[in-house]
Parts: structure tokens; sequence; C-alpha cells
């Protein structure tokens, strides 16, 4: 069974597929912090702003893979190709060939975001990798490689030379978030490899 924090209808507010109508299945569970914040000052990453621990939230709960395909599908809304983006947390911890093919023969395209310490399974249709400071990247293709910046001793140009199609530098959020833009429009500037993500569904005030 696959333990899902959450399931909801929105759309995609940063990088490559900014602004697509999407379902998010939200995954319980990461491999580089509890969730919870009496252990964030020990974790891996500690700068995570996503809840991500328990089952408790939008359609939360524990389901087989035949049901949470059923759930994924009820979510869609409108007339364009299905799109579901499997999210954590970290999904790869969870996603397995079984729930791919369920969701799949529901005519969704499939996308995953990814810490990129674990290996994907096959046929995941696009596959964004998000790198962490001190965790250990195993996961050096995919379709966009999307770095919160900055991050401490972290050079986005060790990544340059990874497969990916796209490269994405993302603004660290908090209380310095307008410096950390200003940082990366001045990366992307001088470095024009590197595109701008900006998280669109905050500053629009959405899920």
């Amino acid at each position: 069974m696959y333990s899902i924090k959450e399931i909801y209808f929105t759309l995609q507010g940063e990088g490559y597929h900014t602004g697509r109508p999407a379902v998010f299945c939200r995954f319980s569970g990461c491999n580089l912090w509890t969730g919870l914040e009496k252990d964030r000052s020990t974790a891996i990453c500690q700068f995570c702003d996503t809840d991500f621990w328990g089952i408790d939230g939008e359609n939360g709960g524990k389901y087989h893979s035949k049901s949470l395909a059923n759930l994924i599908e009820n979510q869609w809304q409108g007339d364009s190709e299905p799109f579901v983006v499997f999210t954590g947390g970290e999904p790869l911890l969870q996603l397995d060939k079984e729930l791919i093919d369920e969701v799949h023969r529901k005519g969704f395209q499939i996308a995953v975001e990814t810490n990129g310490t674990i290996l994907p399974p096959d046929n995941i249709d696009w596959i964004c990798v998000s790198p962490k400071a001190n965790s250990k990247l195993v996961l050096e293709f995919g379709n966009e490689l999307k770095l919160v910046y900055p991050q401490k001793n972290f050079d986005p140009s060790k990544f340059e030379s990874f497969q990916f199609d796209h490269f994405f530098l993302q603004p660290m959020d908090g209380m310095e978030v307008e410096k950390s833009t200003l940082e990366c429009v001045n990366y992307c500037i001088k470095n024009p490899k590197w595109k701008l993500s900006l998280q669109t569904h905050k500053l629009m005030g959405i899920k």
C-alpha cells in the first residue's frame, strides 16, 4: 500500500510546466528529513517548506495501486491531456512500476519531482530533479534539473555536465527570499544555461 499525504487538482506552480493543470499526488515520507519540526535542525535538508508527514491531508490515506489510480483520475478536470505530478517528501521511496502502469492506463502523463538520491523506475514521462546539499545525488539524468539557490557550498556549475534538457534556478524561500531571487536573476543573466523558476503558486495564493 502507498502512504499518501494529499491529492488535489491545481496548476503546476514552478519549473518547466508552470501554469499547466495537474493532479498533485504527494507521498508521505522523505529520506532527507522526517517532516517533524523537532528534527529539522539535524536533517540533511533543513529548508523544506512542504508538509509531507502523515496521511491526514486532502484525500490522504493508504491505497492500493488501483484505488489510488482511480482517485487520481477522479481529481482530473478539463479537456487537456491528463497530467499527474508525483511529489513528496520523496516520491521514489514508494512510486513503483505497478502504480505507474495503473496511472498510464488512465491516460495520464506522469511526472515526478525527486531529490535525486534514488534511481526511478522505468516509464516515467517527466523527471524533475531538485538536488539538496549534503545528500548523495545518483540521478544525473532527466528532463529538468531545478536547483533551489543559494545553498551553502553548492555551486550550480557542478551540475551542468549532467544529462538534463532544462536547468532552472529557484530562489530559496524564507526570510531572505528577495535576496535569493536577486542572486538567482544575476546568476541566470551571467550563465544563460540556467533559467529562472519562481513559485508562482505562492505568488497567486493557490495550492
